[in-house]
């Protein structure tokens, strides 16, 4: 058994241990779902966990400046909101500021956090102007300053970055620097800044980064980010690159919601609608909390649920043109109708002769 630092991270690992055994590997990894903007707030962890969700939840990135200034706080706590009857999601912060980052983990400590996650993998440019995100792989000394200042709290603090800026082969030294902070875990999306998530993601460097991890700081778990689909395709990862303890899958849930289940099977239908149901709900509750939110936002989760079967083009563009969830529950509504005398009609062609 792996040993952490970190308490946190050890009942992690302990944890994980409970999925069902899997041929092959004497160690389950523990799985995570990434953290990604304007996705996983609040709402869609609990509908994740109600398919079947991971050992670990990410809040969406938050500019730790924001969580305590006066003129930002109310957004950063709709980001940050937590549910009464979710499992607490770790905090995933972003910025160059170290002060930003003493201040970011004392409060979000006294909101109830338990772990907190430093982004310095995060592309994008309007990101990277502002100092943070993969802009810190440029960056050594403010990197190691804003991982001190989330230290501050006590509460353990973890790392997500990726290989490197433009060239993959920074890696050879971002990596091992991250690894001397003295981090439980260190996860790394398997590309550069540069190519985003235009190409495959690197699985030949995943050997060298345990190789790293063994040399440097072998009590820091490793988890490993970029392309995994479901859990079987991370299982399976694992079962080739021996030494990696965490999977953390992203986009992978636009393709399947029930992406963590620890034995796939197939949903019909009614479950699959049922989820979206479920979010539309969970929505409506949020907004009478924290709203006005753009309902255009919602539409982006609808092509989850609405694929893979007959007229899904047909509902999914429907509600891609609703405006509001009641349409949207009127636009299922309307649907269940027309598949249920679907299948009326099916079974009285089928009924045989008297």
């Amino acid at each position: 058994m792996v040993h952490v630092k970190s308490a946190y991270w050890q009942n992690v690992i302990e944890e994980a241990q409970k999925h069902p055994a899997v041929p092959g590997l004497e160690k389950i990894p523990f799985f995570s779902m990434a953290p990604m903007e304007a996705v996983t707030d609040s709402v869609f962890r609990r509908v994740v966990a109600h398919a079947g969700g991971p050992d670990v939840y990410f809040t969406e990135f938050t500019n730790a400046r924001s969580i305590t200034h006066p003129k930002a706080k109310f957004s950063a706590q709709v980001r940050l909101h937590v549910a009464e009857n979710e499992k607490m999601p770790i905090a995933q912060i972003w910025g160059n500021r170290k002060i930003d980052f003493e201040t970011a983990s004392q409060d979000l400590k006294e909101h109830g956090y338990q772990a907190l996650d430093i982004n310095m993998g995060c592309p994008s440019g309007t990101i990277i102007k502002n100092g943070g995100g993969s802009d810190m792989i440029r960056h050594f000394d403010d990197a190691a300053a804003v991982i001190a200042g989330a230290k501050t709290a006590g509460l353990p603090v973890s790392v997500k970055t990726r290989l490197g800026f433009n060239q993959l082969e920074t890696f050879e030294t971002w990596i091992p620097f991250l690894l001397e902070q003295d981090i439980p875990l260190l996860t790394v999306h398997v590309r550069s800044r540069k190519e985003m998530s235009k190409v495959p993601a690197h699985y030949e460097y995943i050997d060298r980064l345990v190789e790293l991890r063994d040399q440097i700081a072998p009590n820091t778990l490793l988890q490993i980010n970029g392309d995994i689909k479901d859990r079987a395709a991370g299982l399976e990862l694992v079962r080739q690159h021996p030494g990696v303890d965490g999977i953390m899958i992203g986009r992978g849930i636009f393709e399947n919601p029930f992406a963590f289940e620890d034995v796939p099977r197939e949903h019909t239908l009614e479950e699959t609608l049922s989820l979206l149901r479920m979010q539309l709900d969970l929505y409506d509750q949020f907004n009478a909390a924290y709203g006005p939110l753009n309902f255009r936002k919602l539409r982006r989760f609808f092509k989850i649920y609405v694929r893979h079967f007959n007229y899904a083009s047909d509902l999914r563009i429907a509600l891609m043109e609703s405006n509001s969830t009641a349409e949207a529950r009127e636009l299922l509504d309307h649907f269940d109708q027309q598949a249920a005398a679907y299948a009326t009609e099916q079974e009285i062609a089928i009924a045989p002769e008297e």
